[in-house]
C-alpha cells in the first residue's frame, strides 16, 4: 500500500521531501508525495532537489514517477539498497548536503560500502554546512554506529558552485539508540573560518571576532583555524566565506552553529552571529544544537532501543520531522517543550535491521 504525503505540512520545503523519501527507501515502502515545497515562494522540485530523488533512486534501484523540474507531485518506489559508487552534479550552486541528507539514511542499509561525489555549493543559506556535516553531524551519528566520512574537496558558494564533496557510508547492521541529555562541562570549542577568492585577513578576522565573543563568554579552550588560499592556487569558482564553530563537551555531545558571508557584511559579523549563536545554546544547558536535532529524527525513530535527547531549540523544521516519521513508519515520538523553546524528545526506536 502507497504511503500519502502532503508535503505542504509544516513549513513546506525541502527538508519534508528528504525525510518522507529517505524513510520510504530504508523501509521498501512505496511514497507518493504531493504539494511538493508548496509554501516556496518557487514551488516544486529545485534542480537540487530533482538531483537528490535521482541519485536516491539509483541507490535504491526504484521506479519514479513525476520526476522533473517544478514537478509537484511525486512516487517513489523503492526496491533493494544495492550500494557502490555514485556521481551527482547538480548543476547549480545547490546544497551537497542536503543531496546527502536525502542518501545517508539508505546508505546505512545498502548491501555494499556507498561513495559518492556530489558537486554544487558546500557552503549555503538554509543548509547544513559541510564543515557542520563533518564536525557535528557524522561525529554524533556514530554515537549510533553509523559509519561514515565526508570530505570537501573543493568549496562551492553561490552563485557559481562548483564545489566538489565526497562521502564514503559502510553500512550498518542496525543502528544503536542515543541518550544524551546531560551535556556536562565544555571541554573544547573548535570551527573554521574559511574564504575563497578573497584576502585571507577575511577569514582570520571571522576566526578573531568569534574567539572573543567565546571567550568573553567565560569559554578558554578555543581553537578557530583560518582557512585561505593564494589567488594563484586558488581552486575555487568564485568567493565565499563562512564560519562554522562546534562546542565538545564531557559526556560527548557535540554542538554547533555557523555564519555565511555576504557582499557588505564585515567579517567580523560574520564571526560574531556563529559565536553568539553557540554561546546561547550553551546556556540552555542542552545536548543537541537546534540545526542537528531535525537531522537526528530519522536515525532515532530507526534505531534499536529507547532514544532520548534535550535540544537546545524545537524548531519548526524538528517538530514536522517528527510528525512526517511518526506517519511513514509508525513510531511514536514523546516531546517536553514548546515550539523555539529548549526541550526534550524521546522515542522507542523501530530496531529497523538491514535486509541482506
Amino acid at each position: 500500500m502507497m504511503i500519502e504525503v502532503d508535503s505542504s505540512i509544516g513549513e513546506g520545503g525541502g527538508a519534508v521531501l528528504r525525510t518522507a523519501l529517505a524513510l520510504s527507501a530504508v523501509s521498501q515502502r512505496s511514497i507518493h508525495i504531493f504539494n511538493v515545497r508548496a509554501k516556496r515562494t518557487k514551488p516544486g522540485l529545485q534542480p537540487q532537489h530533482m538531483h537528490g530523488v535521482k541519485a536516491l533512486a539509483e541507490l535504491t534501484n526504484a521506479r519514479v514517477e513525476g520526476l522533473g523540474l517544478h514537478s509537484k507531485e511525486l512516487k517513489f518506489e523503492p526496491s533493494t539498497i544495492e550500494g557502490g559508487r555514485y556521481r551527482v552534479d547538480i548543476g547549480t550552486a545547490g546544497s551537497t548536503t542536503l543531496i546527502l541528507q536525502i542518501l545517508m539514511p539508505a546508505a546505512a542499509f545498502a548491501r555494499k560500502p556507498v561513495e559518492v561525489e556530489i558537486t554544487g555549493g558546500t557552503d549555503n543559506p538554509l543548509a547544513p554546512p559541510i564543515d557542520f556535516l563533518k564536525n557535528v553531524t557524522l561525529p554524533m551519528l556514530r554515537k549510533m554506529g553509523y559509519q561514515g566520512e565526508a570530505e570537501c574537496v573543493r568549496r562551492g558558494h553561490y552563485p557559481r558552485g562548483g564545489g566538489i564533496v565526497r562521502a564514503h557510508i559502510e553500512p550498518a547492521e542496525k543502528l544503536q539508540a542515543l541518550k544524551l541529555t546531560e551535556p556536562g562541562k565544555v571541554v573544547r570549542i573548535a570551527g573554521v573560518a574559511h574564504c575563497v577568492r578573497l584576502p585571507s585577513h577575511i577569514a582570520t578576522r571571522m576566526a578573531h571576532a568569534a574567539s572573543m565573543v567565546l571567550i568573553k563568554a567565560g569559554y578558554s579552550t578555543v581553537d578557530i583555524k583560518a582557512e585561505s588560499y593564494e589567488p594563484a592556487r586558488d581552486p575555487h569558482l568564485g568567493p565565499g566565506a563562512g564560519i562554522v564553530l562546534w562546542a565538545e563537551t564531557e559526556r560527548g555531545a557535540i554542538l554547533g552553529a555557523s555564519s555565511l558571508g555576504g557582499p557588505g557584511k564585515p567579517a567580523e559579523q560574520v564571526g560574531r552571529e556563529a559565536a553568539e549563536s553557540l554561546a546561547r545554546q550553551l546556556d540552555t544547558g542542552c545536548v543537541v544544537d537546534r540545526y542537528l536535532t531535525d537531522q537526528l529524527i530519522p536515525y532515532m525513530a530507526l534505531a534499536d532501543g529507547s532514544s532520548e535527547i534535550t535540544s537546545t531549540e524545537l524548531t519548526s523544521h524538528t517538530l514536522t520531522n517528527i510528525s512526517l516519521v511518526e506517519q511513514i513508519i509508525g513510531v511514536k515520538f514523546e516531546i517536553e517543550g514548546q515550539l523555539g523553546r529548549p526541550g526534550m524528545i524521546h522515542v522507542g526506536g523501530l530496531g529497523f535491521a538491514r535486509r541482506l
